[in-house]
């Protein structure tokens, strides 16, 4: 009985942390940028797609083909911000949300003219050999996979706290216009943002669809559940955000071996109600980010 319990916690923080990397872009958007990127959950899916576009089609390399998807994503993304989010920039939450609503209908109906509805596989560099890591069973492209996407986490908060680069987009946030004043480009600042957090999501998208499937009509669940991990961890909260895809990956795991595998998505939506009751602001929100 207990060996279960590992293996059903072994399993949900190997899917929490693909969510932690997914909704890392969420909160970083929100938190620099304060835009609410409903079309989030479609990046991660042009990430999977892509990511089977390179390695299946393509036959390249895994690792090429991510720098690829990278520098695809992040071209497309730096380009939707300069060319529409700036558009909408200071006018309010609403534009910004009606837009990436727009953005999340496109991006979806698109990618479902071009590839249908067929579930597809990314080539991972690793097979798909079982292990055993005492009573818990895991695969090695699992641990390929999770090991990717704690450097990526790691790289992305490195990045934030020590690159000049990084410097700018948190001087950016905490006051736009005397980072203008001192020579920062805020308009470059913001694009650069939004093509990292992009980036982020599309990055776990080729990352998980090694594991299971890309699908186009994926990007809907996914950025439910990034909205989760988000209100969980708190807005703008970057380790708050990888907390939360970690809790939210294990009380998924749990509730679907003990409980109903095929409800197993509703505890997300469960815990979110209970926070917004009990600590509106999430769980890991502090006084100076609440103000």
């Amino acid at each position: 009985m207990f060996d279960l319990l590992l293996q059903f916690i072994a399993n949900g923080l190997v899917n929490g942390t693909f969510y932690a990397l997914s909704a890392l872009g969420l909160t970083l958007i929100f938190g620099l940028m304060r835009l609410v990127n409903f079309a989030h959950g479609e990046f991660y899916m042009i990430g999977g797609l892509l990511g089977w576009l390179v390695t299946q089609q393509l036959e390249l390399n895994f690792f090429v083909g991510l720098a690829l998807v990278v520098v695809i994503v992040a071209l497309f993304g730096w380009l939707l911000d300069r060319f529409l989010i700036a558009r909408i920039r200071d006018k309010g939450p609403e534009p910004g949300i009606l837009l990436t609503i727009g953005l999340s209908i496109f991006l979806t109906n698109t990618a479902l003219m071009i590839v249908g509805t067929a579930p597809l596989k990314v080539v991972a560099p690793v097979p798909n050999t079982p292990m055993f890591l005492g009573p818990i069973f895991i695969t090695e492209v699992r641990i390929f996979a999770i090991g990717m996407s704690i450097a990526a986490i790691v790289g992305a908060r490195l990045l934030i706290q020590k690159t000049r680069l990084g410097k700018a987009m948190r001087a950016t946030f905490q006051d736009s216009t005397a980072a203008s004043l001192v020579g920062i480009n805020t308009a470059t600042i913001y694009a650069s943002t939004f093509a990292l957090g992009v980036v982020l999501a599309a990055t776990s998208g080729m990352l998980l669809s090694s594991i299971y499937v890309a699908q186009a009509s994926i990007g809907g669940l996914i950025s439910l559940k990034a909205f989760v991990v988000v209100i969980l961890g708190g807005m703008g909260n970057f380790g708050g955000a990888i907390l939360g895809g970690l809790i939210l990956g294990v009380a998924e795991a749990l509730w679907g071996g003990y409980v109903q595998t095929g409800t197993a998505d509703m505890v997300g939506f469960a815990l979110v109600i209970l926070i917004l009751f009990f600590r509106p602001y999430g769980l890991f929100s502090v006084r100076a980010e609440r103000a």
